[in-house]
Order: C-alpha cells, then structure tokens, then sequence
C-alpha cells in the first residue's frame, strides 16, 4: 500500500543565482524510544541546474553511516568494487563519477543508503545513463532510503535489488519558474524526457506511463512513500 507523508514547508526558494546557496532547516523528535531527524534543505540553482527536485526530505534512518576510502563529488568508495551515493547530486555528479570510475575501474555495485535526491533534474538523468552504460548494480540496504531524483538513479541500475524494509520516495519535478509537469502537455518533450528514461532502464512502456504518472500524483511540496514491494509493480528488482 502507498503510505502517503506531507512534511511542512519550512523555507521558499530563493532567486536563482550564479552561486549554489543552501539553507538547511532540521528538527528532532523521539518516537517509541527512537531519535528521529527531519531535514528539509533548500537549494538555490547553481548555474547550469534546470530542476529542483528532492528539497523535502523525510526523517533520516538512525544507524546509518558511510565511510570510505576516497570521495568524489556525491560518492563515497567504499572498497575496490564498491560505492556509495551519500548525497544530493547536481551539475557535476556526472563528472564526479566519470573521476572515481578512472580511479576506480572495478566499481560494479552502487550502495544507496541514504539518498536525498538532485537539484539538477537533467544532470541527474545523464548521470543515471552512465551507471547503466557502465553495467553498475544498485542497491538498497536495511532501512535505506531513496528519496526524489535518487530514484531514478536506482532505476538506472544494471541489476537491482532493495531490502524489504527499503523506502522510496517520489513527488513531483519543479523548474526554476515554479512549473510542475501538469504545467505541460503529456506530449511534451519535458515529460517525455522521463517516461523515455524509463524506458531505456528497462521499464515496459505501460510501467514507464504508469510510474511517471505516480511520481506526478503529488505536488512537489509534497511525498509519495513507497515500499520495496510498490515498487517492484513497475520496475524488475532482483
């Protein structure tokens, strides 16, 4: 079942300046003996960026960390064939990873644990092609969650796989004039920018439809949680 969670609108978005800029809102509560941490981070436009996605973000997982034997950008290696997506990504993610694959050329599997999403849209889609050129799994671990535009780079994966207890988070893509994709005819070329990159992640042209119609179910102030199993109705996980 689709669990349905509206986080409060902290912040509004500043004007779009040539220097990414950030403000980060967080509170903390305690649930049935648990410490949990809401963060919501608002991002200005760096130059270049067309789409501010994943600004909203749920309470993070306790007891995750990432360490790691080098950085680059968004990533963490984690050893010799392993890495992380510990951040958001944006305008260069995509260069990022082509630095840590001439690095480290035996990376097969990206780890997702705790994945906020993008503040570049079309950045992101380019990066989550790469790791599909590249063969690179994707997974999910115990209690991971993958929020926003991370989503579509777990979708990018050669094979995928998730724990039960995964979460995925999806909502509505915003640009930088305020306009959603109901704002565009389903024919347009901004959304079938989406339902293509589906589509080229393995996804049926019924699923692709289907799936990039539920992540437009809400607006993007807004979020959609689904479980391993929702969505798995879309996209084959190993």
């Amino acid at each position: 079942m689709f669990r349905r969670l509206i986080l409060p609108a902290l912040a509004a978005l500043l004007a779009c300046q040539p220097v990414a800029a950030r403000e980060v809102f967080t509170r903390t509560w305690v649930e049935n003996g648990v410490k949990w941490t809401e963060t919501t981070v608002v991002e200005v436009e760096e130059a270049g960026s067309e789409r501010l996605v994943g600004l909203h973000q749920p309470p993070a997982r306790p007891g995750l960390t990432n360490k790691g034997v080098a950085n680059f950008g968004p990533f963490t290696v984690l050893d010799d064939t392993r890495a992380a997506l510990v951040a958001e990504t944006d305008s260069y993610s995509p260069a990022d990873f082509q630095k840590m694959l001439r690095a480290y050329p035996g990376i097969a599997v990206l780890e997702m644990a705790d994945c906020p999403g993008t503040v570049d849209d079309f950045a992101n889609l380019r990066l989550g092609r790469m790791i599909r050129a590249r063969g690179i799994a994707t997974h999910v671990p115990d209690h991971g969650s993958v929020r926003s535009g991370a989503v579509e780079l777990f979708l990018a994966g050669a094979t995928r796989s998730a724990a039960p207890d995964a979460a995925f988070v999806v909502h509505s893509w915003i640009d930088e004039n305020g306009r959603e994709p109901d704002d565009f005819a389903a024919s347009d070329p901004v959304n079938k920018a989406y339902v293509n990159y589906y589509r080229e992640m393995g996804l049926t042209g019924d699923n692709a439809a289907a799936f990039y119609a539920l992540t437009n179910s809400v607006p993007h102030e807004d979020v959609l949680m689904l479980g391993t199993a929702d969505l798995a109705k879309f996209a084959a996980l190993n």
